[in-house]
């Protein structure tokens, strides 16, 4: 759907985990095998994954200055059941998050939020604003104000639309 390059770190995942759905045409890749296997997650596990998608989506929609699009299970409390541990590398003291014990999409999802907390790069995380897309994508513009996925189609559209409601 995007030009974009993917986000960095364990954004990668967020990113790839939300645009698993194409809301417009609601084709849900995570009926695939082959993607809930590239997300290690198990067909018994997807309607978890997709709960979880659901509510990274309204964040990523607050994140880019948007109502979230539908009611969810507030990403916090999916969150609050992932366990993580601290990991410290002895050879020069640097710590990190990572998943405990299953490493379950949730823990690793969780751990992805923490890292990018830390490095600073969680709000750029978003979701584009067209109310038939909403893919997530990483801002990269120098004042952190995207709003669309991809200029080339999602902007274009909401361009032409503001220029045909002025005509009319």
């Amino acid at each position: 759907m995007t030009e974009r390059a993917p986000a960095p770190g364990g954004l990668a995942l967020v990113e790839a985990l939300v645009n698993t759905l194409d809301i417009e045409s609601g084709a849900d890749a995570l009926d695939r095998p082959e993607v809930r296997e590239r997300l290690g997650i198990t067909a018994d596990e997807a309607d978890r994954a997709r709960t979880l998608r659901e509510s990274l989506r309204a964040i990523l929609l607050a994140h880019a200055g948007h109502p979230p699009h539908r009611a969810v299970v507030p990403l916090g409390e999916l969150l609050a059941e992932a366990p993580l541990l601290v990991t410290v590398d002895a050879a020069d003291g640097s710590a990190a998050l990572a998943p405990a014990r299953d490493g379950s999409l949730h823990a690793r999802v969780a751990a992805a939020v923490a890292e990018a907390l830390v490095a600073g790069t969680w709000i750029r995380l978003k979701a584009c604003e067209a109310a038939d897309c909403h893919w997530a994508y990483y801002d990269r513009s120098p004042a952190g104000r995207g709003r669309w996925c991809s200029m080339q189609v999602c902007g274009a559209r909401a361009k032409m639309r503001r220029y045909r409601a002025k005509e009319a």
